[in-house]
């Protein structure tokens, strides 16, 4: 199974036709969340595009070198003859006609394109702009021109396709549409998973995604061009990598075609080498595989798990000793790390940050997996846990019995995972405050307002994210009475 594990509904994907035809499906292959967040608001830093708004334009001279252009960079590949004439004249055009068209748009259409030539710009200056992220880099200008030009306006994270394939896109605000290897070759497993009348489909995906591969020392990887939480591109993922694994085990399967497990081969080396040059993290135990490459010291449990789903297919269809290797020693990390990612109600993404409830359905599905795969029993212990978080209720312990008449104060109070928490303060015959929120797991506080000096009853409940109910009871006394100062036991009331 790919992304998507433990989710049972599809994904809606926009499609763009010719003729400026819309329409929205929902994409059977492609199911489960967005498997990267929004990026952050990341400030841009754009470099000076003189020469790569006009092609051929003059740069005055200067003590500093001029960084390099998206003009500059191809015409340097072409006299080295690294692409050919015909290539030289084709990118260069297709640059143009972007930047032209940048002219002719306003509002969000104009800022969208205009975000995609200044990242090609800057990759460019950044000396990032190889002969073979050249297909990828324009792939990418070439999709937004088509879609700022005739498209719709999109909605955040919005998937899309465009006519003739079946390659996932996404829409980052401010960055275009961005092409999500990780969701398409999620989107090939799925295929694979529907049966042998989509193996022309899913084999043909594959063929589109073959020649992005960028080549990294002795590996390949799939790059993302677009500046993503934190990271300037080009970066990568082991998350990718690892779904990119099982889709070439698939295909093999698929097809019997030794060739799908060479090119399943050439993606290891990512798998085994540190930062920067690779993905995999070195540990007392052994290895640990990074959703993001420019992010080592980020520890996202999902992406984790997936990779090593897929380095487990990999080795166990083709008999790679390395993809054996590199499991058993992610696998290592994995089953020590896990304990910490269960905080005993809900799962954990990263340290300290709770799943989203599509995440929590992600990792558990994944464990699942690895579970049947393995038989490890952390794995199955994991699984079994957070699936029964799916129905358990939120646990709500009220910690403040006291509070001072007359001036604002605080309640606190004990959560056992990620809920929607109200709070009602009653005195004798009204309701003095009453608010609602969402909170984290562990000890959590809402701000009360001055209350005249009395015996409150306060009512708490909460919701967790998979609509499990709680409530509690509890006394407040506010201003100085005998006993004021004890903490009330509160326990849960029966919906």
């Amino acid at each position: 199974m790919g992304p998507g594990a433990g989710a049972a509904l599809a994904a809606r994907v926009t499609v763009l036709g010719p003729g400026r035809h819309v329409r929205v499906v929902e994409d059977r292959f492609l199911t489960g969340p967005a498997l990267l967040p929004a990026p952050l608001d990341v400030p841009s830093t754009p470099l000076a595009r003189a020469a790569s708004i006009t092609p051929g334009a003059s740069t005055t001279a200067s003590k500093a070198p001029a960084p390099p252009t998206v003009v500059s960079v191809l015409a340097k590949l072409a006299r080295r003859n690294q692409i050919t004439a015909a290539q030289h004249a084709q990118y260069l055009g297709e640059f143009d006609t972007a930047l032209a068209d940048e002219k002719q748009l306003h509002g969000t259409r104009q800022t969208e394109l205009t975000a995609v030539t200044e990242t090609l710009h800057n990759i460019a200056a950044g000396r990032q702009m190889t002969v073979a992220r050249l297909p990828g880099l324009f792939l990418t200008l070439q999709a937004n021109v088509q879609w700022w030009t005739t498209g719709p306006l999109l909605a955040a994270d919005a998937r899309v396709q465009l006519s003739g394939s079946q390659m996932i896109w996404e829409y980052y605000p401010g960055e275009g549409i961005q092409l999500q290897p990780l969701a398409t070759f999620g989107e090939a497993n799925g295929m694979y998973t529907a049966g042998p009348s989509q193996y022309p489909a899913f084999l043909s995906l594959l063929g589109q995604m073959l020649p992005l591969a960028v080549p990294q020392d002795h590996g390949i990887t799939w790059d993302y061009y677009f500046p993503f939480d934190g990271g300037q591109p080009p970066w990568t993922s082991a998350m990718t990598d690892g779904t990119a694994l099982e889709a070439f085990t698939r295909a093999y399967l698929a097809s019997g075609n030794n060739a799908y497990l060479v090119d399943g081969a050439e993606i290891l080396p990512l798998l085994r080498d540190p930062p920067p040059r690779g993905l995999a993290v070195p540990t007392a135990l052994g290895l640990r595989y990074l959703q993001y490459s420019f992010a080592p010291g980020t520890d996202i449990i999902n992406a984790f798990l997936q990779t090593l789903i897929g380095l487990y297919y990999f080795s166990h269809d083709s008999g790679n000793v390395l993809s054996q290797t590199l499991f058993n020693e992610g696998s290592a990390e994995a089953q020590a790390e896990l304990p910490s990612f269960n905080t005993g109600a809900w799962s954990l993404y990263q340290p300290g940050i709770e799943d989203t409830l599509s995440y929590h359905e992600l990792v558990t599905g994944f464990l699942a997996q690895l579970c049947t795969l393995t038989a490890v029993p952390v794995y199955c212990r994991t699984a079994a846990d957070f699936q029964a978080d799916l129905t358990t209720p939120p646990s709500l312990t009220l910690l403040t019995g006291a509070g001072p008449a007359k001036k604002a104060f605080s309640v606190s109070f004990q959560l056992s995972k990620v809920s929607r928490v109200g709070l009602v303060i009653a005195g004798p015959t009204s309701t003095a405050f009453q608010t609602s929120a969402s909170f984290a797991y562990g000890t959590q506080s809402i701000n009360v307002p001055a209350l005249p000096a009395g015996a409150y009853t306060v009512r708490m409940s909460a919701t967790d994210l998979a609509g499990n109910f709680s409530r509690i009871t509890g006394a407040l006394q506010v201003g100085n009475a005998p006993g004021a100062g004890a903490v009330p036991i509160a326990r849960p009331v029966a919906r």
